[in-house]
């Protein structure tokens, strides 16, 4: 039996059992928006405060219901600002807590993040890798600073230290990794190695990761009142709500005229190149995680460019734009997936252009056969239809990647 599991981050009740990738199948979410406290209607201070006050009870009861010990930064370079920074429930029961301390904003640091596990918790899921925790460290400081430091691996290397528990030394095996230069040959002014470790304290399953800190400066306690996160975790958020406040959503910026259907191929060209990155993870065995350098509110502008385009060269209404633009994009980000030949050729450019006009003029393209496949195919949905629906989908996608061959036998 699947338990519906609840995550609480950022203030914020997210989907059960979701995790940072996702592939995109419509308009992408506007980050610069997504907690848009203090752009309400009314009293907007009045409403963050009454959301925040509601989240830090919540918060609250959870954390007095736990059933085991919780660690936090005791002593050390960085035990200001201490924060409650998320916590996992499942089936009503408490299976982590997260609390963080130091300088969030900055790539340098001092900070670090200590997570506690329930007993027993590495025999119901597989733990991240300490590989995933540096890049989840990367990927808040990049989500809540706006600093991104490269995707990684960049310079690893594997430690042995020691972390202090309650006075006590236990061992710990660190994996670090340092920034290296990207493509402009540099990386973001001030970042440091991002290390993570993992031990085991009581029976218990602990995580640390820093940065701008030493594994063996780490001096970790059991918390015995909450009450200092808390507020902290309040002011994390009523800081990060008025960072965010006065951003006006993309939906309701002026945007640069688009010319011709160049709009539809800049995004074209975004989605199909983070498909192509997460797949190229998934090929080498690592977590789905979509680059930093391809995500944010470049994203969210070029979907909204191209849908206002799609509005006025297809006379459609935005709904009706949104769902063309969404199809036009599954289409070729699935075309890169099965098959070898869309990225980097000729035909490859070839076959966008053709998906793009039909999209915008329903035009008698050379490949019309496969624009016609592939609505039928998305036109399927097994969703709990029994093997008949599923032999229906392969024998839609059989057809439409066929079109497609016979689409480039014909060019040869």
């Amino acid at each position: 039996m699947r338990h519906r599991m609840m995550r609480e981050s950022g203030g914020r009740h997210q989907k059960p059992v979701e995790r940072l990738a996702d592939r995109r199948v419509g308009p992408p979410a506007d980050r610069s928006a997504d907690q848009g406290e203090g752009r309400s209607e009314g009293r907007p201070d009045s409403r963050l405060a009454d959301r925040l006050a509601g989240q830090e009870e919540f918060s609250r009861r959870t954390l007095a219901a736990a059933d085991f010990p919780v660690y936090g930064v005791a002593a050390g370079p960085a035990p200001e600002g201490a924060a409650l920074a998320a916590f996992e429930t499942s089936a009503g029961e408490l299976r982590w807590v997260e609390v963080r301390c130091g300088d969030w904003r900055s790539a340098a640091g001092p900070h670090l993040t200590v997570r506690t596990y329930r007993p027993g918790a590495e025999r119901g899921e597989r733990l991240p890798e300490l590989e995933d925790l540096v890049e989840d460290e990367r990927d808040r400081l990049y989500e809540q600073s706006g600093i991104d430091e490269g995707d990684g691996p960049g310079r690893v290397r594997a430690l042995r230290e020691w972390v202090t528990v309650d006075g006590e030394p236990h061992p710990v095996e660190v994996h670090e990794d340092r920034p290296v230069p990207g493509p402009g040959g540099a990386v973001a002014d001030g970042s440091v190695p991002v290390w993570a470790g993992r031990l085991r304290v009581g029976g218990l399953t602990v995580t640390v990761c820093g940065r701008g800190v030493a594994p063996g400066a780490v001096e970790l306690g059991s918390i015995g009142d909450f009450e200092g996160y808390l507020r902290g975790r309040t002011e994390l958020l009523r800081d990060l709500a008025a960072r965010r406040a006065g951003r006006v959503p993309v939906e309701e910026r002026e945007l640069p005229s688009a010319v011709g259907m160049e709009a539809h191929r800049e995004l074209v060209a975004q989605t199909v190149a983070e498909s192509a990155a997460i797949e190229a993870q998934v090929r080498v065995g690592r977590t789905p995680r979509l680059p930093r350098r391809l995500r944010g509110e470049a994203g969210a502008v070029r979907w909204e460019a191209a849908v206002r385009q799609q509005m006025r060269l297809a006379t459609e209404t935005r709904e009706e734009a949104a769902a063309a633009v969404a199809s036009m994009v599954n289409h070729l980000t699935r075309l890169a997936r099965q098959t070898h030949w869309l990225i980097g050729t000729e035909e490859g450019a070839a076959a966008v252009e053709e998906v793009v006009r039909y999209t915008v003029f329903a035009s008698e393209v050379a490949s019309l056969p496969a624009q016609r496949a592939w609505e039928q195919l998305r036109r399927e949905h097994p969703g709990g239809g029994g093997a008949g629906v599923w032999e229906e989908q392969r024998l839609a996608e059989q057809l439409w990647l066929s079109a497609w061959e016979q689409w480039r036998a014909a060019r040869g």
